[in-house]
């Protein structure tokens, strides 16, 4: 699955999600709690892959769904750039310390798996909008 249409198949089940809570009136701070990991692993089981086996994609206590993916991911389908004999497909906007960047044959990725930026309820609030592809506009150069 390309970076574009796993960021269109998300975004349209965050929508899904969100559309919800406002049917149901939740304020910001009742959407940002009802993205936490334990809540929607209950709650919305086809909302993440990794649900399944009860697994965050971070290794961090309190994980913050809201935000999945990070607004600082960027990335391009048709590829960012040549390294040697190798294309780059993806980095980190703000060259996050715990990020770094993976080879995958002849594919360069971003690997965020150490990096829990996104996650925190303090930086889900300083970025949180409605729409998660607003949220997420700078993703896809």
């Amino acid at each position: 699955m390309s970076y574009t249409q796993w960021f269109e198949d998300h975004a349209n089940k965050h929508k899904k999600i969100v559309s919800k809570l406002q049917k149901q009136n939740f304020t910001k701070e009742q959407m940002i709690d009802y993205f936490d990991f334990e809540n929607m692993l209950a709650n919305e089981k086809d909302f993440c892959p990794l649900y399944k086996d009860n697994k965050k994609c971070h290794d961090m206590e309190s994980l913050n769904c809201y935000l999945c993916a990070c607004p600082n991911f960027r990335f391009d389908d048709a590829g960012i750039k040549k390294v040697d004999d190798k294309t780059q497909y993806s980095y980190c906007g703000i060259e996050s310390k715990d990020g770094r960047q993976g080879t995958y044959g002849e594919a360069i990725h971003q690997d965020c798996s150490k990096c829990g930026v996104p996650h925190h309820r303090d930086y889900v609030e300083k970025h949180f909008d409605l729409d998660w592809k607003v949220a997420m506009r700078k993703c896809s150069l």
